[in-house]
């Protein structure tokens, strides 16, 4: 871009930018870089990817992504910098661009949820994550045209419930052995120069990503190097350490076009699926099992990794085999049982196969919700039914959306009765030894013994989440592919989507009443006031809309609800 074109646009406000604009011009090149990546045409898409980093649209939608749109966006880095005036982001947006140079991470530790362990992530400094940002922008669709059908983590359009759905569309007709496998310290330990090598980018661009990977991080004043593994807590870490793990299904399927057979029905039979360093080795044969886990761990060893052996088993869908039957995977607990013949699945020709296989919520993760609960209820002792149930709310109905697509109707009901023990217990020592039913419970609707406030605030119930089964994502589709009235359709869909979230995007059609653009599978959105509450607006269907973070941020800007634009600058 050249100096009058950052003078020119450095005098448009940041809230008075066409971002609907911006995002067309940014989807559009991205649209071309896949479709030039999916036809291999290498010049092609090297040139378009030098075209979008150059992009001003491209530039102010990585600055709105870490300054708006993340949830960690006010965290800062070694710069000390957390929030950006509108201002400011402008003259970041203009300052954007590959120099090869990058500033160490600062390391924060976080704990790992329901383990004693903790992640060590490196928070790159504002501009480092927004130029992360935009190299992800471009570097994203060349790599989605090439990413295997099987690989579901970190990436648009996909979740841990297509990869579970993946598994039981492999498993539901035939019992099969599993290895069930864990990638030692895969973020901490990947080979700069075999990363690099793999992701294969022209020079300018391979520099700056080897400056991040080599940048450091600074803890308690003091600079540690970092000489292999992706930086947790960048923005483009997700993307380089999947690009590192490609080439793993592939691998097992070469394999298998070594056996007797023909090779396509081989190839079909043996199945690689992976969420980010997690993955299933499924095959009916024990030996091809075996074999596979012995060319993985060698695979690997070319990119500095090996297999965790504590979390590293070789186990059967059906029948029991070295102690276990079924196996562990995303939160998910996957296993086949005996069934009579009128109640089993069955085969593609209506044969009775006597087994049916079920997924259901894994105990541990049962027991680490079970925990959670409990630790809020004991942290509001003394404070006001309202205020418990507020903070429980999001807690249980988050895992009963996660669990929702499965086998959990039991499952749910008896952690509601776990629940309600616990918190008769909360009343009886609230009450000195009695508990005052009235106070605390009602009957709404057809639920006795609801505990809920006099002004109608009710506790969710687990058993009342509705089962219905996930749609697996298309096997090769992907967002940059342009159809979005699938995708949109998608996110309506999605487990973790709440109720009132998929009503508001199939009233909308799935597009954000403010841009008037789809909304897009990794898109952040928030429900609306259209009338704001604070000038007499009701929560009701008729009075809310779902809009994009950002356009959220613009709208109560504008809309009255804020006493000046000043206390809110987006």
């Amino acid at each position: 871009m050249n100096k009058s074109n950052t003078q020119n646009n450095l005098t448009v406000e940041w809230k008075d930018l066409n971002w609907r604009k911006l995002e067309r011009v940014t989807f559009k090149l991205q649209k071309r870089i896949f479709q030039a990546s999916e036809r291999g045409d290498v010049k092609a898409v090297r040139k378009l990817q030098k075209t979008l980093i150059r992009s001003w649209s491209a530039k102010c939608i990585a600055v709105r992504r870490v300054t708006q749109d993340n949830q960690g966006k006010n965290t800062a880095g070694v710069d000390g910098v957390k929030t950006l005036t509108p201002r400011r982001r402008m003259t970041l947006a203009s300052g954007l661009r590959i120099t090869g140079k990058s500033k160490p991470a600062r390391r924060v530790m976080i704990p790992k949820p329901g383990t004693e362990e903790k992640r060590p992530p490196g928070i790159p400094t504002i501009y480092d994550r927004a130029l992360q940002a935009l190299v992800k922008l471009t570097l994203e669709p060349e790599w989605e045209a090439k990413f295997e059908p099987n690989s579901y983590g970190f990436r648009p359009g996909r979740s841990c419930h297509d990869a579970i759905g993946a598994i039981y569309n492999i498993i539901n007709q035939k019992a099969k052995y599993v290895l069930d496998a864990d990638i030692a310290k895969c973020f901490d330990r990947i080979n700069h120069e075999a990363l690099l090598t793999k992701v294969n980018t022209f020079p300018t661009m391979r520099r700056q990503i080897k400056a991040w990977l080599k940048a450091g991080v600074i803890d308690q004043g003091e600079l540690f190097p970092t000489n292999e593994g992706t930086p947790q807590g960048g923005v483009i870490s997700p993307l380089l350490a999947n690009i590192a793990l490609h080439g793993m299904e592939e691998r097992v399927k070469q394999y298998a076009e070594t056996l007797k057979g023909q090779k396509e029905n081989n190839r079909q039979a043996l199945s690689l699926v992976r969420y980010a360093d997690d993955f299933v080795i499924i095959h009916e044969d024990i030996s091809v099992v075996q074999t596979c886990q012995k060319i993985i761990a060698e695979w690997l060893s070319d990119i500095g990794l090996e297999l965790k052996p504590s979390k590293t088993k070789l186990t059967h869908t059906y029948s029991e085999y070295e102690g276990n039957a079924g196996f562990e995977f995303l939160g998910f607990h996957i296993q086949q049982h005996k069934s009579g013949n009128y109640r089993c699945a069955k085969s593609s020709h209506g044969k009775p196969l006597g087994f049916n296989t079920l997924i259901t919520p894994d105990k541990a993760k049962i027991k680490t919700h079970l925990k959670k609960i409990a630790e809020v209820i004991d942290a509001h002792k003394t404070a006001p039914q309202a205020a418990l149930i507020s903070k429980l709310n999001p807690i249980i109905r988050g895992w009963s959306n996660y669990y929702s697509t499965v086998v959990s109707k039991e499952t749910f009901s008896k952690v509601d009765h776990l629940v309600w023990d616990k918190l008769r217990a909360w009343v009886r020592n609230r009450g000195k030894g009695d508990i005052n039913k009235d106070k605390y419970w009602r009957t709404v609707g057809d639920r006795n013994w609801c505990f809920s406030t006099e002004d109608g605030l009710e506790l969710a119930d687990h058993a009342a989440t509705p089962i219905v089964r996930h749609v697996k994502v298309k096997g090769e589709a992907s967002p940059y592919n342009g159809n979005w009235i699938y995708w949109s359709k998608r996110r309506g869909e999605y487990p973790g989507t709440s109720s009132r979230v998929a009503k508001l995007l199939k009233r909308q059609q799935g597009k954000c009443t403010h841009c008037g653009l789809y909304f897009t599978s990794t898109d952040i959105v928030e429900v609306d006031h259209d009338k704001p509450k604070s000038l007499g607006g009701k929560d009701t269907y008729d009075n809310l809309r779902l809009l994009h973070t950002h356009c959220h941020d613009t709208k109560t800007a504008n809309d009255g609800s804020l006493k000046s634009y000043e206390d809110n600058p987006f």
